[in-house]
């Protein structure tokens, strides 16, 4: 039986290959094709329209990397062809280099009014016409001539396409045929059936009967399509195959929800502005099959990509705007981008939700209840809480298929965040986010699908994606076969909400995962490009400040709060939050990009922040300082403007072995290489460092992943340890005052680094600035600490509160956990004493144990500063560089203070001092975001969690009198209150769970 089938496919390969594939084609004529090259950047339709064009023919080289061709086509249907107009179509190759779509060129199709038609792309080549024989047409299309940058030269090679300033100006693309054809129909669908048919019977057990009767059926549609007449007798070949495809599924069948879908990234190996013309290749697409198809429908997350939409492209908008009405053009996510989830800080996360629902509800009426993150890079655990307080209740990825160890076990359970908080999770078992609905892709669904026995459905995204492209007719043509066919999971293409409801109904006991969803791959995100994370923390906290301030002017003052300033500032971070932006793994052209908006963000929000201080009272003489932080600082309390409360002295001793520092707080000693030997904590005399170890201490790294060089850091970089010990030189900068400095230098490689060890008054903290002149390649450089406390765990600060996680490798779980992801703070501590290792910008961190001299384990903590790939960007992270790192002794409470008082530092002012707006009292909860409402109001939302992770009644002081306070979701409407126990003119008074977030609406009397 088996060389039988094997027989008849080879058959059946070669007769598909040679007759039914070119008959698809029942005639052809030939067009006149026009050219002109647009300068630079892509220019509007009305632009191009206007210009001269030159006549080019087939085989005519264009198009240097990221430049644009407009083709002006003009034709006429030949009026001899007994042609529907709905089977005359024009195909255009611009020059495909393979079907790779959405990683070459693409073009888009414009009728003579400017109005999109479709794109087109490999695989998708055509645009209908619409013409009866005789009519005449003119048609633009605007070809990008994108590089495939993922496979130029060698895969993951340095090239030099990253950048438009560095890559060659000779054309890459030769014009391939453009003509008018009459499409055959019945042979196209014949096709369709022999795709089906012929990936069913491959996909069916070998001695199956059912796969005996599809390769029988087969082998007789070959037998009924004369090869001289295809088109005559396609219809007698569908016959042939009709019975086999009418076999209905079993009961027991998978049950397949299939979406359309365009995963589109808004950067990745193109710039953000070719993202925007992906996007209106996608969505025209989209509509084109939509008029074409009624039973299309089709999901699309990130409101960014809808907006630039409405903005370069109003018509296509509106269009798009008719189809959400329908329910057939659905936004989903509620996120303004596919953001990274590791990264963003907690507000930023927040405002992911609030930016994206309130643009789909404010254009579309529409109001999105799942989290839709197939592709990024692992799912902070304080997720769950942040999407059911914007209103979601379901959440989706694909990624974590990606694993490259352990397996989830499950495809549909329920998320368990830090706090407490569920929703329903699914998995797609279908493994991609751009399935084409093949019958092996449904056939590997319901193989992999992990929950059988309790749940059988799951749901499918369909389409081209990650560069664009979306659903074609083929990707329906199969969803309709398989919608009830034995052998086959059954399918309904759906909307995603459709499948969420009966999923979490079909199941009322679902399994639970607690915590983060870590992503075993990808590690190096954390690192990579350390300058637009660098901006993007700045840019978090500037925010904060200008928010804070604008709202307390405004209150105390009257001034005007800059509420569109500040929405386009935020829009602006969040898109650089995209998972292929912040965690590095885009071309240099992003970064550089990403760069100048930091800069701009920079610019526009330091004179607000002035501006709101200035306006709260007349310059006094004297020093005083605003601290935007949630924790007294240094006397000036939170969140006001007063004057340093800085007494004691920090005296410094030095020998030619030590230079030992002593302040009220901690002791300090260095060796002659300026590294810590001991640090002793004054208030409980603990000693930090474990005998024999010492701390501050900078390792270099080989850092040459197996795969993908900005995106992954291999366990093998372990055995590859250099420990830049030796200094070229040690002193003592400054002492004899509230605080001493001590500065080393080292040279390695091409590079050099300066540390400041800082030791002030008061302060129970060690502050080291690493400054880096960096220029290596494929290494990795890492700032390592060996803390004196034995323990199995450590904590980090994600969005929100914190996560423990094991240091142990007690299971394979445990140990593909090697490089985590940690915001301000990782602390390592044993019965509640312990050290905290604070940072102004880093995220990468690993933490490991090791046997200690005398019995017993200590904690190394590290924290990642630099990883320097080739690819994509071959001088990633090259150049100057700076971070800021806190050694602070004690519990999680000082690891908390340390992190806000190294992002949100104190800031000279000569104005009057200024008493709070809004003040609480109990260190484990902290303001977060203080805000004017985003409907114009006036009244004031605070924004407030519990950090600590314990159970907490808290006063939150009011600065102004209320007229009632209200708690509400993310998007500031009304819930019911969880964490309100009372209130008045002058405070609210609270409850919260450990790591509750609450957001606070309050209204302002007379206001």
């Amino acid at each position: 039986m088996h060389q039988q089938q094997s027989a008849i496919r080879t058959r059946l390969d070669r007769f598909v290959r040679e007759r039914l594939e070119p008959a698809q084609e029942k005639a052809s004529a030939p067009v006149r094709i026009e050219a002109w090259t647009a300068p630079g950047e892509p220019v509007p339709f009305s632009e191009a329209a206007a210009q001269t064009y030159t006549p080019v023919e087939q085989g005519h080289a264009w198009g240097r990397a990221w430049g644009t061709v407009w083709f002006r086509v003009t034709g006429t249907v030949p009026a001899d062809w007994a042609a529907d107009a709905a089977d005359v179509e024009l195909v255009v190759d611009p020059g495909f280099i393979g079907d790779g779509a959405g990683f070459q060129v693409e073009a888009l199709v414009f009728d003579t009014a400017g109005r999109t038609l479709k794109a087109i792309e490999p695989k998708n080549d055509y645009v209908r016409l619409d013409l009866a024989p005789g009519g005449t047409f003119a048609l633009y299309i605007e070809a990008a001539a994108n590089p495939d940058v993922f496979t130029s030269g060698e895969r993951y090679a340095p090239t030099p396409l990253g950048r438009w300033e560095t890559a060659s100006d000779d054309p890459i693309y030769r014009l391939g045929r453009i003509a008018v054809v009459h499409r055959d129909l019945p042979v196209w669908e014949l096709l369709q059936d022999v795709a089906t048919a012929r990936g069913l019977a491959l996909e069916s057990p070998e001695s199956s009967p059912r796969r005996a009767e599809l390769f029988a059926a087969l082998d007789a549609m070959v037998d009924a399509v004369d090869p001289r007449d295809v088109s005559a007798t396609a219809e007698a070949g569908r016959a042939a195959l009709r019975e086999a495809l009418a076999a209905p599924a079993a009961r027991s069948a998978h049950r397949v929800y299939a979406v359309g879908h365009a995963h589109i990234d808004s950067a990745w190996l193109w710039p953000v502005r070719e993202t925007v013309r992906k996007c209106a290749r996608t969505f025209s697409n989209v509509l084109d099959l939509m008029d074409a198809d009624p039973d299309l429908i089709f999901a699309c997350s990130s409101a960014q990509q809808f907006a630039w939409i409405k903005e370069y492209y109003p018509e296509l908008f509106e269009r798009i705007r008719t189809r959400v009405a329908e329910g057939r053009f659905v936004p989903v996510g509620g996120m303004w981008v596919e953001s990274d989830t590791n990264m963003p800080g907690a507000e930023a996360m927040a405002r992911q939700f609030v930016e994206g629902k309130r643009f789909f509800l404010e254009e579309f009426g529409v109001d999105t209840r799942e989290v839709w993150l197939p592709d990024s890079f692992g799912y902070t655990g304080a997720l769950p809480q942040i999407a059911r307080a914007a209103g979601a209740g379901f959440f989706l990825t694909q990624k974590l298929s990606w694993n490259e160890v352990n397996a989830y076990p499950h495809h549909t359970f329920d998320w368990e965040g830090i706090d407490g908080t569920r929703i329903f999770a699914h998995f797609p078992p279908v493994d991609t986010y751009n399935s084409k609905l093949t019958p092996a892709e449904l056939a590997h669904t319901e193989r992999n699908f992990a929950d059988k026995g309790r749940a059988d459905m799951s749901l499918v995204p369909f389409g081209f994606g990650d560069g664009g492209g979306g659903p074609t007719r083929e990707m329906m043509a199969a969803a309709r076969r398989a919608a009830d066919l034995e052998g086959s999971p059954t399918v309904r293409v759906a909307k995603p909400i459709d499948f969420f409801e009966e999923a979490a109904a079909e199941d009322a006991s679902r399994p639970v995962w607690h915590g983060e969803l870590y992503l075993e791959n990808h590690r190096g995100t954390y690192a990579s490009q350390a300058r637009t994370k660098r901006g993007n923390r700045r840019s978090e906290a500037l925010l904060h400040e200008a928010e804070l301030w604008a709202a307390t002017a405004a209150v105390r003052t009257g001034a005007a709060y800059p509420a569109e300033l500040l929405r386009r500032t935020w829009q602006t971070v969040l898109l650089n939050q995209f998972h292929d932006i912040l965690p590095g793994s885009s071309i240099g052209w992003v970064y550089d990009q990403a760069e100048k908006e930091y800069g701009q963000v920079e610019a526009d929000l330091e004179p607000v922040i002035a501006d709101a201080v200035a306006a709260l009272g007349a310059r006094e003489p004297g020093d005083r300082f605003v601290n935007s932080g949630p924790y007294a600082l240094d006397g000036v309390p939170a969140f006001g403007v007063g004057p340093r409360l800085v007494s004691g002295s920090v005296a410094v001793e030095q020998t030619p072995e030590a230079i030992t520092v002593t302040s009220d707080q901690v002791v300090l000693v260095l060796d002659g290489d300026g590294l810590i030997t001991s640090l002793v904590d004054r208030a409980t005399g603990r000693e930090t460092v474990p005998p024999g170890e010492r701390g501050g201490l900078l390792q270099l790294f080989t850092d040459t992943p197996r795969h993908y060089d900005a995106w992954d850091v291999d366990i093998e970089y372990r055995r590859s340890a250099r420990d830049l010990a030796a200094a070229d030189s040690v002193s003592v900068v400054e002492e004899g005052g509230e605080r001493a400095v001590i500065r080393t230098v080292r040279t390695f490689g091409a590079s050099a680094v300066t540390q400041t060890f800082t030791v002030e008054a008061g302060r129970r903290a060690v502050d080291v600035e690493t400054a880096v002149d960096w220029h290596e390649q494929q290494r990795m450089l890492k700032f390592a600490f060996p803390v004196d406390v034995h323990t199995a765990s450590a904590r980090s600060e994600i969005q929100f509160g914190h996560i423990e996680r094991p240091t142990h490798t007690n299971t394979s779980w445990d140990e593909a956990r090697f490089e985590t992801c940690a915001h301000r703070w990782v602390h390592v501590a044993e019965s509640g004493w312990g050290l905290g290792v604070a940072n102004d910008a880093t995220y990468g961190h690993d933490v490991t144990r090791h046997p200690r001299r005398g019995g017993g384990t200590f904690s190394v903590v590290r924290q990642t500063l630099l990883k320097s790939p080739l690819f994509p960007d071959p001088i990633a992270d090259q150049g100057e560089h700076v971070f800021r790192t806190a050694l602070v002794p004690g519990g999680v409470a000082e690891a908390v203070r340390a992190g806000y008082r190294l992002n949100l530092p104190l800031r000279r002012t000569e104005a009057a001092a200024v008493e709070p707006l809004v003040s609480v009292e109990n260190p484990a909860v902290v303001v977060e975001t203080v805000k004017l409402a985003d409907d114009g109001s006036g009244d004031v939302v605070v924004r407030l969690y519990e950090a600590h992770g314990t159970r907490t009644d808290a006063l939150l002081h009011l600065g102004f009198r209320s007229s009632g306070t209200v708690e509400t979701d993310l998007l500031e409407r009304a819930v019911e209150a969880g964490a309100v126990r009372s209130g008045d003119a002058e405070s609210v008074a609270l409850a919260l769970r450990p790591f509750q977030i609450v957001t606070l609406r309050i209204a302002r009397e007379g206001a």
